[in-house]
């Protein structure tokens, strides 16, 4: 687990005087995470800021957005030359991720439609030896927050663990992220026993084009 300064938004990696500037499009948006990403040292309260000026159009991002029917989706936007990933994930009514970390990464998340919640869980104790019955020994929850349409939201693995839900059963969600650094693996999390075991992520689509669905046809979902 990383264990950085922590700040506001969990951890400050430099300190930056100057505030960001707006991004009307999601391509100003895309351009300057590629310039805050060039430097070696990036500040996480300004990528959130940054993130936050960027007000959602769907048309836009439509082209990237890819539903699945029985699992959401991570389609990638842009590479970002290696040092990050953005992405759009797309939520069906009720779809929700396993509780997972995020492999040493930073994660920065937008609502670009609907909302979203988070739940957020601590880290379980692999040093508690204590004869528990395994119902009692589940991940102990830390917080809930609602997220609706452009709030962004911050954590990384010092902050502990979370799951993303759609809560509704009637209207699909959208969301945008930003990885750094890009991973294509993280542990997952049984809520119940706290057991974790490694889940290898892929992208449902690149750059608005769906890859062949026959790569899927074998591959459980990732959070099963």
């Amino acid at each position: 687990m990383i264990e950085p300064p922590i700040t506001e938004y969990g951890v400050l990696l430099e300190s930056k005087s100057e505030k960001p500037p707006i991004c009307t499009t999601l391509k100003d948006l895309v351009q300057e995470l590629h310039a805050v990403f060039s430097e070696d040292n990036v500040n996480v309260e300004y990528i959130h800021e940054l993130m936050s000026s960027y007000k959602s159009n769907p048309l836009e991002w439509r082209r990237f957005a890819k539903f699945d029917r029985y699992r959401y989706t991570r389609n990638l936007v842009d590479e970002g030359n290696g040092k990050f990933n953005l992405m759009i994930l797309c939520w069906g009514e009720g779809h929700a991720s396993a509780i997972h970390d995020h492999a040493n990464a930073h994660c920065f998340m937008k609502m670009l439609h609907g909302q979203l919640e988070e739940i957020r869980f601590a880290w379980p104790d692999e040093d508690d030896k204590t004869e528990l019955p395994e119902n009692e020994k589940g991940l102990a929850e830390l917080s809930r927050t609602n997220l609706k349409t452009n709030q962004v939201c911050y954590i990384n693995d010092s902050m502990g663990l979370h799951r993303v839900e759609n809560p509704s059963h009637s209207d699909t969600a959208v969301s945008l992220h930003v990885y750094c650094p890009p991973f294509d693996s993280c542990n997952v999390f049984n809520q119940r026993t706290g057991e974790k075991s490694k889940s290898k992520v892929t992208f449902w689509s690149k750059f608005g084009t769906r890859k062949n669905a026959d790569d899927d046809s074998s591959r459980q979902p990732e959070d099963v």
